[in-house]
């Protein structure tokens, strides 16, 4: 199916795990593909996916992550040196938060490339560099974050099956048709319809420092993940050694949580732009590819938006090709574009800040809707 193949680098070595659970093969007149799904979309995708391979699209240039990885590590190093150097006033102790704050976030964008094995041919180089990457440099668990987001690329805003969406309805309502659903039962856990306002004070600024913070030890902990938990161990003794011997325990602590809520902050943005305006409800069972499409939309390209946001501006091509290095999104882009015009589906494209003031305007509109269907008698 078109999950397998998307989301495994090595289908021989996988195969290999398959084989003594399998039970059986369809009988050559029975269909493979499910009859609600559209036969010639699927048909279409799976011969741009050959296209793909063809072009060489999915194979990385290593010269590009590598001199990623240098920007990430000299950034890190950077900011403890400024501090060194220029003392810790405020003016330096600004400059090396910010500083930090960069590099963090664009090791959080090298994590997921690594975190989708498509930064080295071979899958276990992939891992053990994001075991470094995520653990050592940011200092999270590679094999949560594996398991999350796995599951939010199986099933891109449906509900229950996409743990990225949780924060529905205990934070907030998510998607019209699940607001209304929660109105008409009654159901109030935050003031829904001043969602568009808390929000700017609780999910960007905070999810990194309190939630993502506990649930990554939570889980590390809970399912055996020694080895994560042993490489997370030495980011912590790395940041308070280092920033301890220049900064007094309370500097430490208050410049550790602000960085955190400015890279929770710049996170959050980034990645709820391309799925919070979109379609969330209960899992539909459509085919691959508009399963992905519904749930997903572009920015725009430039210079800086690549940078800012990871490559996730691609966020349709990078959900249809979750194990393509991000440097050839673009070459993709055009081929996926006319494929969605051949079939009628919208390929939305916005630029930047649009997409950030439609996360706005989907919380405030999902939020009345709430309020509508909780007041209707």
């Amino acid at each position: 199916q078109d999950a397998f193949v998307a989301f495994h680098v090595d289908k021989v070595l996988v195969s290999k795990y398959l084989k003594p659970l399998q039970v059986g093969e369809l009988a050559p007149d029975q269909p493979s593909i499910e009859p609600h799904k559209n036969e010639m979309l699927v048909k279409d995708f799976r011969e741009l996916r050959d296209t793909v391979e063809k072009m060489g699209l999915l194979e990385p240039n290593q010269l590009f992550f590598f001199l990623l990885l240098a920007h990430i590590l000299l950034l890190d190093s950077a900011a403890w040196l400024i501090l060194f150097y220029f003392g810790t006033s405020l003016m330096p102790f600004v400059v090396s938060l910010l500083v930090l704050t960069i590099s963090q976030v664009q090791a959080s964008w090298l994590q997921h490339d690594l975190g989708h094995l498509s930064v080295f041919r071979k899958t276990k180089w992939n891992r053990l560099l994001h075991k470094f990457v995520m653990c050592h440099l940011i200092g999270a668990s590679a094999k949560w974050w594996t398991l999350l987001h796995s599951q939010h690329h199986s099933k891109p805003n449906c509900f229950h099956k996409d743990p990225d969406i949780d924060m529905h309805p205990f934070l907030c309502t998510l998607g019209k048709k699940l607001s209304v659903e929660l109105g008409i039962k009654k159901k109030k856990y935050m003031p829904y319809n001043h969602q568009h306002k808390y929000f700017f004070i609780t999910l960007p600024p905070l999810l990194f420092p309190t939630y993502f913070h506990c649930h990554t030890f939570y889980i590390a902990y809970t399912k055996g993940y020694w080895v994560d938990l042993a490489w997370m161990m030495t980011f912590y003794l790395r940041f308070f050694y280092t920033y301890g011997s220049l900064l007094e325990i309370k500097s430490v602590l208050a410049y550790y949580f602000i960085f955190r809520m400015l890279e929770s902050s710049w996170f959050v943005w980034v990645s709820q732009m391309n799925h919070i305006p979109m379609d969330i409800y209960y899992d539909k069972n459509l085919d691959w590819v508009s399963t992905q499409l519904q749930a997903t939309c572009n920015v725009e390209q430039s210079l800086f938006n690549d940078w800012f946001t990871g490559h996730l501006n691609f966020q349709i091509e990078h959900h249809l090709f979750p194990t393509m290095p991000r440097h050839n999104y673009w070459k993709v882009a055009p081929l996926v574009r006319s494929l969605c015009a051949k079939h009628g589906l919208e390929y939305q494209c916005k630029p930047l800040l649009t997409a950030f003031a439609d996360i706005v305007h989907s919380l405030k509109s999902s939020g009345e809707l709430w309020l509508d269907a909780y007041l209707h008698k």
